[in-house]
């Protein structure tokens, strides 16, 4: 009826209940309830520093508390693109992202590599190139319902605390075992090796109120091929990079 609302609540129930997809087509995805931590890694393949970093994260994919405690992106920045080798990986949203990292106080400046993890600048790296993590505190559980035939996902979030600000849901397609053979720039010659790339990227806003919270929304589409694919999600709250509560595994 015009001019009418729906409650939140019944926004959210209507959400998960609307186009229930095949049993058979559907991928569940679900996040623990103690906090999991977003790691981020931005990179260029046109950096000459980057190589070691990329091969840490790459190297998490054998680490066993991927996707239950940690989930790895790796963010590919454009702002090295003029210095001899555009990077196929790399996006003007990606070097965005980062910039609002900063804005935000979360990275003390904008380079390359870069390491954020749950939206905190990581210069450790540097150092002792471990992560480790402390004894996680409750953040709430994200559900993710993957639907590959319908090209859809549906999201649901309940927070382990009052949520008071409107949220939004990330949405990031993995791709691992990329190679790239560099031709020119400052890693000529080298055979660069690539895991958790950031292959297509979206957000869009959540309905419900606290501590319920729902999203549908189309998977992002990834640039490039890879030999594998994963879904990585994350909750934040609207217009804000560092997420409350992430959730991720590999595509079937």
């Amino acid at each position: 009826m015009p001019g009418s609302h729906l409650h939140p609540m019944l926004l959210v129930a209507l959400l998960l209940l609307v186009a229930p997809p095949s049993h058979a087509q559907t991928q569940r995805i679900e996040s623990s309830a103690q906090r999991v931590t977003l790691v981020e890694l931005f990179t260029s393949e046109g950096c000459s520093s980057c190589p070691p970093a990329d091969r840490w994260l790459s190297a998490l994919e054998d680490d066993p508390r991927l996707w239950q405690r940690i989930v790895p992106l790796a963010f590919h920045v454009d702002y090295w693109d003029h210095i001899g080798w555009p990077d196929r990986f790399a996006s003007p949203a990606h070097s965005a992202r980062q910039r609002e990292h900063a804005r935000r106080g979360g990275l003390g400046s904008v380079y390359t590599p870069g390491f954020v993890v749950h939206g905190e600048e990581w210069r450790g790296w540097f150092r002792t190139p471990v992560l480790t993590l402390e004894h996680p505190p409750p953040a709430g559980i994200i559900t993710l319902e993957v639907d590959r035939a319908a090209n859809g996902v549906r999201a649901s979030f309940v927070a382990a605390a009052r949520v008071a600000q409107p949220l939004e849901l990330h949405l990031a397609v993995l791709g691992s075992g990329l190679v790239t053979e560099v031709s020119s720039g400052e890693n000529a010659g080298r055979s660069l090796r690539h895991g958790f790339v950031v292959l297509g990227y979206s957000r869009s806003d959540m309905a419900g109120a606290s501590p319920r919270f729902a999203a549908a929304a189309t998977m992002p589409a990834a640039r490039h091929h890879a030999p594998r694919l994963a879904l990585a999600a994350w909750v934040s709250a609207r217009g804000e990079p560092a997420p409350l509560q992430a959730a991720g595994g590999w595509l079937e």
